[in-house]
């Protein structure tokens, strides 16, 4: 199905240009890409995986031959090495590598009618089109980029331009080569090009994903260039789910976006998301997991419905319990943003010494001018209950980003813990 859908895409759109390195000035029509996968005679790998790495030329071809053999392709991150898992069932053609961040990554399981649904969805709600090709910045092998670049590329005929990397210089000179762009990309990316004034002029849409949008962010880009931020809400067991459609800023930092064409949301008796869609994943792989199968999928993202819209209250696995209460941390990272001496911020629960307390609240922050934690705490007790302040703080210079653009608290929460 996939690899037949991606010929007539080829033949369709044969003499025009498919995919470019910007790195190294070279480019392939669809018609060369077709040929590329044609001309191999055997698996790229042996054995019935293969494994499509780097942002770079060599994945798309990857993909393509594991399509035409029937491989079953496994993203990479770069620097990853494919793991060992046995073959799964008849009728599986992907098998993406979960973030990990609610535990230990693991596996998620695509047929190729669930692979395809999911950029069919994308191109639909977002509007993605031929004439405005894909910035290629963010890794092809996450969910995001693989849904985002790659499938809208092979099953749908839009062109990828792989810029050499993230820094503002390169999409500097990614922009100056014409075009009206598409440009998918994540908060720290498009804090870092909006700090460095890196913002191309012709950009017809930007989007932002793979961890929440700050809405000073949003609202800064918009105030200085008139360009919208689109904040989008996906994950590794569905791809797409949500998306800001709108034209103006948000103002109110939960609001996620509304239900992607053909997704339909609901929530379940634990306040959690719940996603169903032709898009979800088949199961996890190689353990499988009530939360994913038949269709639906259950999150961990604690949410409200509005509508067909969706506004995010947190992450069941991150909630702090303070002596039996329970907040999640984003309804304190929310406030402390406001302050205008904070750039970034992290808020998490630390074990308590005191048993019977629970946890902890404490906060990791990035500040744009001098300001105590002491002033930090006055701010907050006027606008949270005494019992959501942060007890510790820890003051750093920046936030990093893991590769796939989203704070780790377990990260944060095992580096407090950590004796100096």
């Amino acid at each position: 199905m996939l690899y037949e859908r991606w010929r007539e895409v080829a033949r369709e759109f044969a003499g025009e240009i498919a995919l470019r390195e910007l790195g190294t000035a070279r480019a392939w029509t669809f018609a060369q890409l077709d040929a590329g996968a044609e001309s191999t005679r055997v698996p790229d790998r042996s054995g019935p995986f293969a494994f499509p790495k780097s942002n770079a030329p060599g994945f798309i071809f990857t993909v393509l031959r594991a399509w035409r053999f029937g491989q079953i392709v496994c993203p990479l991150e770069a620097g990853a090495a494919p793991s060992i898992t046995p073959r799964p069932a008849s009728g599986i053609c992907l098998l993406k590598t979960t973030s990990g961040s609610t535990g230990a990554a693991r596996h998620v399981a695509f047929t190729e009618a669930q692979l395809a649904a999911d950029p069919d969805n994308l191109v639909a709600t977002m509007g993605l089109r031929r004439d405005s090709p894909n910035l290629g910045v963010i890794s092809l092998a996450h969910s995001y980029g693989f849904s985002n670049l790659v499938l809208p590329l092979l099953l749908h005929g839009i062109p990828l331009v792989l810029v050499p990397s993230g820094l503002p210089e390169a999409l500097r000179q990614a922009a100056v080569t014409g075009g009206n762009w598409t440009l998918p990309a994540v908060p720290a990316l498009w804090r870092a090009w909006h700090e460095a004034g890196a913002i191309p002029t012709n950009l017809r849409l930007a989007i932002s994903a793979g961890a929440p949008l700050p809405l000073a962010l949003e609202q800064a880009v918009f105030a200085r260039s008139g360009l919208k931020l689109h904040n989008f809400l996906g994950c590794s067991e569905c791809g797409g789910i949500a998306y800001d459609a709108s034209d103006t800023p948000r103002t109110d930092a939960t609001f996620a976006g509304s239900a992607v064409r053909n997704v339909s949301l609901s929530r379940g008796d634990d306040g959690c998301l719940v996603v169903s869609g032709a898009n979800v994943g088949e199961t996890y792989w190689p353990e499988p997991d009530a939360r994913l199968g038949g269709g639906s999928f259950r999150t961990s993202d604690l949410v409200e419905l509005r509508g067909d819209g969706v506004l995010l209250r947190g992450r069941a696995s991150d909630l702090i319990n303070v002596a039996g209460r329970k907040v999640a941390p984003e309804t304190i990272e929310q406030v402390l943003l406001t302050h205008p001496a904070v750039r970034e911020c992290l808020v998490l629960g630390l074990p308590s010494t005191d048993t019977a307390r629970g946890d902890e609240v404490a906060a990791v922050v990035a500040v744009r001018e001098e300001v105590t934690v002491e002033q930090l705490r006055e701010f907050l007790h006027a606008r949270l209950p005494d019992w959501q302040i942060p007890r510790e703080w820890r003051r750093v210079e920046s936030l990093n980003v893991n590769a796939r653009g989203k704070l780790s608290r377990t990260e944060w929460r095992n580096e407090m813990q950590s004796p100096a």
